[in-house]
């Protein structure tokens, strides 16, 4: 076990799989107290579970982040649990429905709204003056690649997540000198459930590295970001896309 985040406490949304589950697992192994969120409380409990058979400490608990108060209550259950919040991901997101515009229901326009940014806006309310009482942190917010370019087909998706861009370059300006960091990654298209609805070998195509991303490599970027080694890193947004935004 590293000591990275001793004596520090993350919370970590959607992380029952993917990101969510690797971030989860590595910032435990380097020494922090996990809340592992996630809407699938078996998927939560089973990632808590191999933290803790690891020799780590987590608690999992399930959260629908796009609800503010049961983001709210993540974050008290995260502070009842351990004492306090340092640092927290917010990484539950979803692809939502695949369709131009003008065929795009304003339902499922709503919903990937409500669940990639809005959610994000609900955690860092709701984070924040935790981390404050704590004495200062750290936050990532997962965006994309689209939320840097864009996309055909999944308007709400590269909306939300130019929205969570945008949300986490104010935040990073209003809290720069109280304390908390808050950064922004971009992930390529990674090898994770999300992924389900095209065809992987065209994804690959759209890299030069000629390969899909692995949520390990996400979440190494995701724990130097919320550690001190990041200390004057803040308001940025780290690319983890094999070259795709260089194109």
């Amino acid at each position: 076990m590293s000591t990275r985040f001793n004596n520090k406490v993350a919370l970590v949304t959607g992380a029952g799989s993917g990101i969510g589950r690797s971030t989860a697992l590595l910032l435990a192994k380097q020494g922090a107290k996990v809340v592992v969120s996630d809407i699938n409380l078996d998927a939560a409990e089973k990632v808590a579970a191999e933290i803790m058979t690891a020799g780590g400490h987590a608690v999992a608990n399930k959260t629908d982040t796009s609800h503010p108060e049961e983001m709210k209550q993540a974050v008290e259950f995260a502070v009842e649990s351990f004492g306090a919040l340092h640092l927290a991901f917010n990484n539950a997101g979803i692809l939502g429905d695949v369709n131009p515009i003008a065929e795009l229901s304003i339902e499922a326009w709503r919903r990937v709204i409500d669940i990639n940014l809005n959610a994000v806006f609900y955690g860092l309310h709701y984070q924040i003056p935790a981390i404050l009482k704590s004495g200062g942190g750290a936050i990532v917010n997962t965006a994309s690649i689209l939320g840097l370019v864009g996309t055909k087909n999944i308007s709400g998706y590269v909306a939300a997540k130019h929205g969570v861009t945008g949300l986490t370059k104010t935040a990073s300006l209003e809290y720069a000198d109280q304390g908390i960091r808050i950064n922004s990654v971009h992930p390529g298209y990674i090898q994770t459930p999300l992924i389900g609805e095209f065809e992987e070998s065209e994804l690959v195509k759209l890299h030069p590295v000629g390969r899909l991303g692995k949520p390990e490599e996400v979440a190494q970027v995701v724990a130097f970001l919320l550690s001190d080694e990041a200390s004057f890193v803040t308001g940025s947004q780290y690319t983890v896309d094999g070259s795709y935004t260089s194109q």
